[in-house]
């Protein structure tokens, strides 16, 4: 089902608390990184050839070291710029950053979980009986105290994220839905 309103975020990388690198910056990282040249850069992204060097230097004078190293030709061309391995720490760091926090926003079942109010009441302490691995999912036996077994179907992922095995001490989380597994 989709939502009527999404979540949104702005991330950005910071130095000594002082941040250097948002989405703009590390577009113009990644142009320079894709064309060698700050001009085919900063013409890809539509700002002026000024305004993409006022970003490397407000990076630089932050961060105390360069991030472009740039070369001039010679009659016959062959100039260029490259990012300094600083600068591709920086913007690997940036890009990893916002990998992860655009899979967060997308964890529908993890934001679901984030707001699952869990009490005594729908915690069971147990014991694993057996653990089924299919293609996707994991069929999951728990003994629980009262004379019963509940079972769970969890993904392949979680099972063996989880490291389930036989004799386990588990609690199924009881969801109106579902039954999660927790491991101590």
């Amino acid at each position: 089902m989709k939502r009527k309103y999404e979540s949104g975020h702005k991330q950005w990388i910071e130095f000594k608390g002082r941040a250097i690198l948002g989405e703009g910056r590390a577009q113009l990282l990644a142009e320079i990184r894709n064309s060698s040249s700050i001009l085919k850069a900063a013409e890809k992204l539509s700002i002026p050839y000024r305004t993409a060097w006022e970003h490397l230097k407000r990076i630089e004078d932050a961060i105390g070291s360069p991030v472009v190293s740039t070369h001039r030709g010679g009659p016959k061309g062959g100039g260029g710029t490259r990012l300094t391995a600083e600068g591709e720490e920086i913007l690997r760091e940036y890009e990893r950053y916002k990998r992860y926090l655009n899979s967060v926003a997308r964890d529908e079942i993890g934001w679901e979980a984030v707001f699952t109010k869990i009490s005594a009441r729908n915690r069971i302490k147990g014991v694993v009986k057996s653990v089924e691995k299919g293609e996707i999912a994991s069929t999951v036996r728990i003994e629980v105290a009262a004379p019963a077994v509940i079972t769970a179907v969890i993904t392949k992922e979680a099972a063996e994220e989880l490291e389930l095995k036989e004799g386990d001490k588990v609690e199924a989380v009881i969801k109106a839905t579902e039954v999660l597994v927790s491991k101590e």
